[in-house]
């Protein structure tokens, strides 16, 4: 996603928007300038937008060492335009000032959306070090921008006549934006409010990417070993022999090794039979990073949850989740809690029912226990496969990457949207796995570049996501190129590379991100494609994995490996009906994750502070989940405090932002609603679709957005619903409180 790219850089891209600027575009504002100030020249590969179609990175051009240098260099010519910006003796109009800003630091926005792509994706010791050495700088210039008296007088005399201006819907946007964001990042505060505000900053960019470098240490680095088959015993020949391999690759030869992946559930435990190694391998996964290993993140999380509370309480914000949510269309903690909370008692008991029939799986099959989280998913699935007769394994013989990809998200795009797709080989890639399209619109023109990156490896942080080496732009004339990257774990050399239904659903969800970017209609970069609220980003994203099971897209794309045959309209509505099952471990490890979340970013400066210790970081993780009253101790969150990338890995992130996923989803269900009872898969719905909410941006409020695409404001219904919490449903609990979304606060 976007935000991954340039989460570092936020500030110093002002509003994740600043990113362009320089060059012909500096020339009008030096004839008004005749005191312009001196442009520092940039140098080296980033000086320039790139030569190749969709001007995408020529990965084969840069080198490790260009990095630093246009960084460095890419700041002064920011900092250089900044001050021309200053200096202008004109009054401050939206073009000389607005405008202006939102063009500078296109070299900054260049390398950085490289860099971070790869320090994601694709990282070394090497990359690792320039980012830790150049995070702190890059929000200490963000900051020089955000925080500058100078720039905020010009900026906000332009916002102060913003009445008696004549500007289009996207214009006023990018001069609310401007003006609420530089207020958010401090420009009210005294000076000595601001300066205690970058020393945060600094200080949370420096923490923030060692929890990261560590989190991401604590997976790769410490892979589980065992020391013999037996303890494999239920995997797969492949699995076994990848588990040898990666045992030798780090220099035990002859015993077994599985890497961790960067959730608390570890997707081989529901096949390994031997109790105890699945024990071994969810308790390595469950204490990674908490000082039990070599790895331990909880003083990082101790400081970077206190500056939080001190940073917000200087805008007089009571606690990080006030402060934060500024621009999310929630708004308040309040109404993000609340969503959320209406859930709780039916998850509940949703929870101690199925560990109760977990319990008699247990029994029946001569187990003398009672269930854990490391047996949870092996006895769901047990009794899924006897309730549904679904076996996962012939399943995924029906899902061949290439096919999930070529013959079903773009089919799905042809069918909805009028796309069209053409591999190819000819362009650079960051890492020989990276796949390369150019995406053609309805009207057969080139819409921009797409790059897929599937496989799972050490180099890359785990999960998956999408974001832009070029954003689209009228301004500047762009298209845009845009990856998803996945984690999928690479089928041996020679092997038919199959995935699971849950790999087919992300890479369907990924494209939805993608979508949300090619089809980006704006003028400004800042406001572009998935330049949106954290809360309403992922909504695109999820409507777009309803098309994994449409018939049409499936029939197209779901052909078995080895025979052709298309997957049987029965497999399907097997896995359609159990997806309702085992909702209490599927969706509740989602719901403590975000309550975790708000409970770290509801502290006050005073309570953060008390939690001086690694000690203390354990107690009030564990009073926070008992709080929620659901059942943590056979249902963990999906993330621990100590792994917890989204809301620790960057200095804002999804921090008080991971109720988003829940949010968005209720959007999601919602829309697909709308979808089934307007006819489905059609042009007319994908065209209505793309008009309304794809290729809005961030131009304008997303509750009017979702209100013309739907005729009406958004339901909790449908996901409660789909979620199997609503009552009448066979897994409904007569408790859930459902109706309507909690009332919106108004500005």
């Amino acid at each position: 996603m976007k935000a991954q790219i340039m989460a570092t850089v936020a500030s110093a891209a002002l509003l994740a928007g600043c990113s362009a600027a320089y060059g012909e575009d500096l020339d009008t504002m030096a004839e008004a300038n005749t005191a312009a100030t001196a442009m520092p020249q940039g140098t080296g590969y980033f000086a320039a937008d790139s030569s190749l179609p969709f001007k995408t990175p020529d990965f084969s051009a840069i080198s490790e060492d260009d990095y630093m240098p246009a960084f460095e260099q890419g700041m002064a010519i920011q900092q250089a335009e900044i001050q021309a910006i200053i200096d202008n003796p004109a009054a401050p109009t939206f073009e000389n000032t607005i405008v202006a800003l939102e063009k500078s630091g296109r070299m900054l926005g260049r390398v950085a959306r490289v860099f971070f792509a790869l320090t994601g994706s694709n990282t070394t010791d090497r990359l690792d070090e320039i980012n830790t050495e150049i995070s702190p700088k890059l929000t200490a210039h963000g900051d020089s921008i955000t925080l500058n008296p100078e720039l905020f007088a010009r900026v906000k005399a332009v916002y102060d006549n913003r009445a008696a201006m004549s500007m289009t819907r996207e214009d006023a946007k990018l001069l609310e934006d401007t003006y609420e964001g530089m207020v958010h990042a401090g420009a009210l505060l005294t000076e000595a409010e601001r300066e205690r505000v970058k020393a945060i900053n600094s200080e949370l960019s420096t923490l923030t990417t060692e929890f990261s470098q560590a989190a991401r240490a604590a997976m790769n680095d410490a892979p589980v070993f065992f020391d013999s088959r037996d303890d494999l015993a239920g995997l797969s020949e492949n699995d076994i022999q990848s588990a040898a391999d990666l045992a030798a690759e780090n220099g035990q030869p002859g015993k077994f090794a599985i890497a961790l992946q960067n959730t608390t559930q570890q997707p081989l435990l529901p096949t390994m039979e031997n109790r105890a190694a699945r024990e071994k391998l969810f308790m390595a996964s469950y204490h990674r990073a908490d000082g039990r290993m070599d790895v331990d993140t909880r003083m990082l999380i101790a400081k970077i949850a206190t500056l939080r509370a001190q940073k917000a309480a200087l805008f007089g914000e009571p606690d990080w989740a006030s402060y934060a949510m500024w621009d999310r269309m929630a708004e308040k903690p309040e109404t993000a809690l609340g969503f959320m909370e209406q859930m709780v008692p039916a998850l509940a008991a949703t929870q101690r029912r199925e560990a109760a029939m977990l319990n008699e799986a247990i029994a029946a099959d001569g187990g003398d226990f009672e269930v854990k989280p490391w047996d949870w998913y092996r006895y769901a699935n047990k009794i899924k496969a006897e309730r549904y007769d679904l076996d996962e394994d012939a399943v995924m013989e029906y899902f061949v990457l290439d096919k999930v990809l070529e013959d079903g998200v773009f089919h799905m795009a042809e069918e909805l949207y009028g796309l069209t797709f053409e591999r190819r080989t000819d362009l650079p890639v960051y890492h020989p796995d990276v796949w390369t399209y150019t995406v053609f619109d309805r009207d057969g023109s080139e819409l921009g570049l797409f790059y897929f990156d599937p496989f799972q490896r050490p180099s890359k942080r785990g999960g998956a996501w999408m974001s832009n080496f070029v954003d689209q732009s009228d301004l500047w004339g762009t298209s845009p190129v845009i990856y998803n990257v996945l984690n999928i774990p690479k089928a041996p050399e020679g092997e038919v590379q199959l995935v699971s239904f849950d790999w087919v659903n992300t890479t369907f969800h990924e494209f939805g991100h993608a979508l949300h970017g090619f089809f980006a209609n704006q003028k400004y970069e800042s406001l572009s494609g998935t330049a949106t609220a954290r809360d309403f980003v992922e909504y695109p994203s999820q409507v777009h994995e309803m098309w994994a099971t449409w018939p049409s897209v499936l029939s197209n794309y779901a052909k078995h490996y080895e025979t052709g045959e298309t997957i049987p309209d029965e497999m399907i509505a097997k896995i359609e009906a159990a997806a309702k099952f085992n909702q209490g471990y599927d969706f509740g490890e989602v719901v403590e994750a975000a309550l975790l979340d708000m409970k770290w970013s509801a502290l006050s400066p005073a309570e953060a502070a008390a939690i001086d210790t690694p000690e203390k970081v354990d107690a009030f993780e564990r009073r926070s989940l008992e709080e929620l009253g659901l059942e943590i101790d056979l249902v963990p969150p999906r993330y621990r405090s100590t792994y917890f990338n989204h809301i620790f890995s960057s200095p804002s992130g999804y921090s008080a932002g991971y109720y988003s996923y829940l949010w968005t989803e209720m959007l999601d269900r919602d829309s697909r609603k709308w979808f089934r009872e307007n006819g489905g898969l059609t042009r007319e719905n994908g065209d209505h679709y793309r008009a309304t909410v794809l290729s809005q941006g961030g131009t304008m409020d997303y509750f009017k957005m979702f209100e013309n695409f739907a005729g009406r404001a958004p339901d909790v219904t449908p996901m409660l619903e789909a979620r199997g919490l609503v009552a009448g449903d066979e897994q409904a609990d007569s408790e859930v409180s459902d109706g309507p979304l909690p009332p919106r606060t108004t500005n």
